[in-house]
């Protein structure tokens, strides 16, 4: 080894296990062991505790928390249609879903129990299945309803979410003019309810005023929220990198033009934590249970809660979550930061909001513990020293006297016996003034950002003159190495907004006879060229924030697409519409380019997949003939009046067609409102596997049968040449009826 350099204690292990003879254990031809669900600890800590008053309730607890999770989702509450497929879930959906379970279980239809209406969610748009995760992903009766559930979420018509879950958003009690933060977003379940309650009121806003900022610390998390959040295609939502505990403050524009600090109406707190609360979702949680998270994760979840408040409007709302059942993540948290905060903050009771749920009240009494629990402490001066770094004093309950003034009794603690859900713990906490430590720098602020403004203009103007040609398109973000991976993720492509005067929007304004309504400056694209390929659109308020703050902090996303570029041959107009942006534009468009079409037609439309041959116009009915003959080549929206609902499609008017411009998921959907057939998109995976394997077999039988013929020739003895003679004249010899009849 060379002098000075140190050995790799983790090298030299396995240079000693090679040594020695060992070999790695095949884990993969061992059969799958099924997880204990079981700890010591867990069951110590917690009885020790008294999360619940009675004996028969503590056995209830631990019998349910032992028990897998049953499924639920919730239907995407804004969307006009939202209503019929609610409708066409509680007859068809619930139907299949009875006989399916029937089967599955070999019992008669009349017992299965059907799908339970969660009381406490608004309109009863949501539903507790009685079946779990693996039970509809591996159980062949129901895979309609797997189909079902995989189309409608990716179509962003219902959202697959625990039930505990939903409950953070519904106590936000958010409003459209909210401006709302999610500070520890990904993987965005929460943040899409928030931006469902955004898009509550569409008769009173066209585009609502307030917004969502959905922010997560990890860099690839953000990704799984923006995946999950663009479902459901809102332009109010802004999606950014960050650590929660030390979230910059943000800069926004007042209505006269002068700048202030950002402070939100509405913030949702919901903290990292030691998840034990899911234990039925995520078992292998047993397995690593231990105090010690509770007590590593105290101290961030107190940062987090501390910075939300700052940022946190006078008389604003302020949700803090966890699903976990420990006080230490809970109850100790919350008495800090209303202690710390001395009278601006307070603690409310939100039970109103979500009335039928079962909870307990929070904790006002608790005790800490050592790792392996074997020792037990009611206050810090019980803790030992060499423990002081871990046990903390503000981790204790207060004095009775102090404790009784908080109101910790206003807390939700949903425990999983209570109506068979996950755990979790919620509490709602409102700002009545200004706090003492919170900092409102704007000055400082201001300077800052012209400081990194004007560094990032200096540092792009030397790159502009020290580079040319293809080395200068490979440095900068936009080109060819954009996606380049740094120590804290991907560098985005920038965020470009349309000026006063942009040719591309007069000629699509001009197409489309946009309205005067639709603000073209928060038009944007995402990369410099000449030739923009994507347009996409965000709200006025997105786009101040992203134009006063983007040097502040890393923006992952946002906008809605709207109109992407299409050329054709025979089009004037090189923009199309997108489905996507649809929700939005479609309020701003004029006549020119619609066309309203009947049911039969839009079914024809939708059962057309392939691309290269759409139904002629000629397969319309007349009056959609007609109106196509009016209609230049180019994009257009297809119009269908249900009366229970109004359905907007892009299409696609050819020179003597007309086609749907949708995704299959997002046409499975329309179709399956339309009460149309849907048996050509059905697949059921267990016969299509069955299919491949006996394909499979077949080809390797054939291949053998191959072997064995070559084999077999190999075999055989070498003819000699008198016979080999013989045969080939009677090869010569023509054949006679006699020899041909068989």
């Amino acid at each position: 080894m060379a002098r000075g350099k140190k050995q790799n204690p983790f090298a030299a292990r396995k240079r000693q296990k090679r040594e020695n003879g060992y070999e790695r254990p095949d884990r993969r031809s061992q059969p799958y062991e099924e997880i204990k669900r079981d700890n010591p600890f867990f069951i110590k800590y917690y009885n020790l505790q008294k999360i619940c008053a009675t004996e028969d309730e503590w056995t209830q607890f631990l019998a349910c928390i032992r028990d897998n999770l049953p499924t639920t989702f919730r239907v995407t509450g804004f969307k006009d249609e939202a209503k019929a497929l609610l409708k066409i879930i509680e007859t068809e959906m619930f139907s299949e879903y009875v006989r399916a379970v029937a089967e599955l279980h070999q019992k008669l239809p009349e017992q299965v129990e059907r799908p339970l209406c969660l009381p406490w969610y608004p309109n009863g748009m949501a539903y507790q299945l009685h079946l779990t995760r693996k039970d509809i992903r591996r159980s062949e009766p129901l895979f309609r309803l797997h189909n079902f559930l995989i189309v409608e979420t990716t179509a962003g018509s219902i959202s697959r979410q625990e039930a505990v879950s939903m409950i953070p958003p519904i106590v936000l009690d958010v409003k459209p003019t909210d401006k709302v933060l999610d500070m520890c977003a990904a993987p965005g379940s929460k943040t899409a309810q928030l931006i469902e309650a955004l898009h509550a009121a569409p008769e009173d806003h066209r585009i609502p005023p307030g917004f969502v900022l959905a922010n997560d610390v990890d860099n690839n998390r953000c990704y799984m929220l923006v995946h999950q959040a663009k479902r459901l295609n809102s332009p109010c939502l802004l999606v950014t990198n960050h650590d929660s505990s030390v979230f910059p403050n943000l800069i926004r524009t007042q209505p006269d033009g002068s700048k202030s600090i950002l402070k939100f109406d509405k913030i949702l707190c919901d903290v990292p934590c030691s998840g034990d609360g899911t234990l039925r979702k995520n078992p292998d949680i047993w397995m690593k249970w231990n105090l010690a998270q509770a007590y590593n994760l105290h101290g961030i979840q107190y940062r987090i809660v501390r910075r939300g408040a700052e940022m946190l409007e006078v008389g604003g709302r302020l949700v803090y979550s966890t699903c976990s059942l420990n006080p230490i993540e809970n109850e100790a948290v919350l008495q800090r930061i209303i202690k710390d905060s001395d009278g601006a903050l307070e603690l409310v009771d939100a039970g109103h909001l979500v009335p039928g749920l079962k909870y307990n009240p929070g904790m006002t009494n608790w005790k800490l513990a050592t790792k392996d629990v074997d020792q037990v402490f009611s206050t810090f001066d019980e803790v030992p020293e060499n423990l002081h770094t871990i046990i903390r004093p503000a981790m204790f309950p207060l004095p009775s006297d102090e404790l009784t003034k908080l109101g910790l009794e206003k807390c939700l603690r949903v425990l999983p016996h209570l109506q068979d859900t996950g755990g979790f713990f919620v509490a709602v906490i409102e700002k009545r003034r200004q706090l003492s430590f919170e900092k409102n720098d704007l000055q400082t602020l201001l300077e800052q950002t012209s400081k990194v403004e004007d560094a990032t203009a200096a540092a792009a103007e030397s790159q502009k003159e020290g580079e040319t040609g293809e080395d200068s398109a490979k440095s900068v973000p936009w080109g060819p190495q954009r996606k380049r991976r740094r120590l804290h993720g991907y560098k985005e492509d920038p965020y470009v907004f349309f000026g006063q005067n942009d040719a591309d929007y007069d000629n699509i304004k001009e197409f489309y006879q946009l309205d005067e309504a639709l603000e073209k400056t928060c038009l944007l694209t995402r990369c410099l060229t000449e030739k923009k390929k994507n347009i996409y659109y965000c709200s006025e308020p997105i786009r101040d924030l992203v134009v006063n703050n983007e040097h502040n902090i890393k923006i992952i996303n946002t906008g809605v697409k709207t109109f992407v570029r299409c050329e054709n041959r025979h089009t004037v107009h090189p923009y199309r519409l997108a489905q996507e942006g649809l929700q939005t534009s479609n309020a701003f468009m004029g006549q020119t380019r619609r066309i309203e079409v009947e049911r039969e037609d839009l079914v024809l439309l939708l059962n057309c997949t392939d691309p290269t041959k759409p139904p002629s116009t000629l397969e319309l009915k007349p009056a959609t003939q007609q109106r196509c003959k009016e209609l230049g080549v180019g994009s257009c929206i297809l119009k269908y009046v249900d009366e229970a609902f109004t359905l907007f499609v892009v299409g696609w008017r050819g020179t003597s067609s007309l086609r749907a411009y949708v995704d299959k998921d997002e046409t499975i959907h329309i179709l399956r409102l339309l009460r149309a057939d849907l048996s050509k998109f059905e697949v059921n995976k267990y016969e299509e596997a069955k299919k491949a394997a006996a394909a499979a077999a077949a080809a390797a039988a054939a291949e053998s049968a191959t072997a064995e013929k070559a084999t077999a020739q190999a075999d055989e003895p070498k003819e000699t040449g008198e016979s080999a003679a013989v045969d080939k004249v009677d090869e010569d010899k023509p054949s006679t009826p006699m020899d041909t009849e068989s």
